[in-house]
């Protein structure tokens, strides 16, 4: 008979795989390696990300690492910017390209610009210029519209970004340091060429020992591929079931802690992966994200969680002298006092510099839009 699992199960043996049960020793690059990246559009907030999962954690322990090189920021999963290994960047990108180009042709902005355009050109053009040196979107559409006129700029620059793997190169990224945002491709940043044979095979046994158990249409939403249910079955993997019967694959050996294993308060990052890479996100997103109507055009929320689900969310407000985290739980928080705690060292760990900490948690009330 298959096995079945909780929602309470599965959310805890994501979390175990996700370091949000207990931190880790590990370094940030097998941190980030183990996680398959971090989601990292922002330029600084995933640093909250590698915080809340490793002990002692700093910013300079990432920061070093993408001036050195060893970490860069390049869209791979779902065409997403991401924080990855540069053993990572060469190894993924090819793998997620299909995801890019379908972004690329079948954009409702850019995709006519590709009609009838002679895509190898353009592509050989763009990495000469990006060759000479990092530039800015507007910078290397401007260029490309010199020798494709009849071309927008923005859609030209548009499809280097999808058909040529682009590192944001520092400060862009850099704790504490700001920037343009410049590109160079991989290969001139690091000196090497992507992969010449990607395997997804590989990745998807990635995902599920980062993210699993999980169903293929959960590989899928992480990734951004389709049609990966051939690959899936095809894999020496654990087949399980949730409690709503729906298939679930995993690694025979991964961690599948108890689901009364406690799940100490955990503080997320606005697009913490552990949010964004299930179809099914209940196993950690409870209803109560949903009820609070967040605009959709607005910040994007960043929230705490209790006991292994989405309690509340938090907002840092800071000023020379004090920083103040606000939060706002969803429900009356059964352990308000870790929370809190939890809380002081984050901020500790987002400014060391303001002499004063506040936490000022609401209602449950007024935490209602």
């Amino acid at each position: 008979m298959t096995p079945v699992l909780s929602r309470r199960a599965l959310g805890r043996a994501t979390l175990a795989r996700q370091f949000l049960l207990a931190r880790t020793e590990a370094t940030v690059p097998e941190v980030v390696t183990h996680l398959v990246g971090l989601q990292a559009q922002t330029p600084h907030t995933w640093y909250t990300g590698l915080w809340t999962r490793i002990a002692d954690f700093t910013p300079d322990r990432a920061a070093d690492l993408l001036v050195d090189r060893e970490l860069v920021r390049i869209a791979v999963m779902r065409s997403t910017i991401h924080l990855v290994t540069a053993a990572d960047a060469l190894a993924l990108r090819p793998v997620v390209q299909p995801v890019l180009d379908r972004d690329l042709f079948r954009n409702h902005t850019h995709g006519r610009d590709m009609r009838g355009l002679d895509v190898d050109a353009v592509v050989a053009a763009g990495r000469a210029l990006l060759a000479e040196k990092p530039r800015t979107n507007k910078e290397l559409g401007t260029l490309l519209h010199e020798q494709w006129p009849d071309r927008a700029p923005a859609s030209l620059a548009y499809a280097i970004r999808c058909l040529v793997p682009l590192v944001q190169v520092p400060p862009r990224g850099v704790w504490g340091r700001s920037g343009t945002i410049a590109h160079t491709s991989a290969e001139t940043w690091l000196g090497a060429s992507v992969a010449d044979k990607p395997s997804v095979d590989d990745v998807v046994l990635r995902y599920l020992a980062a993210f699993g158990p999980a169903t293929v249409k959960d590989v899928q939403t992480w990734s951004g591929l389709t049609r990966l249910r051939e690959v899936v079955e095809g894999l020496p993997l654990l087949r399980l079931r949730d409690e709503d019967g729906q298939e679930l694959f995993d690694l025979p050996d991964a961690p599948r802690p108890d689901e009364d294993v406690p799940a100490p308060p955990r503080f997320l990052y606005d697009f913490d992966n552990v949010l964004l890479s299930h179809a099914d996100r209940r196993r950690v997103v409870t209803d109560d994200v949903r009820a609070q109507n967040y605009d959709p055009h607005g910040p994007v929320p960043q929230f705490f969680l209790v006991d292994g689900v989405t309690a509340g969310d938090w907002k840092l407000h800071r000023t020379k002298e004090v920083a103040t985290l606000e939060l706002r739980p969803f429900h009356r928080l059964p352990a308000v006092e870790e929370v809190e705690r939890e809380g002081e060292r984050l901020l500790a760990f987002l400014a060391p510099d303001v002499p004063k900490h506040e936490i000022r948690t609401t209602s449950p009330a007024a935490a209602r839009p």
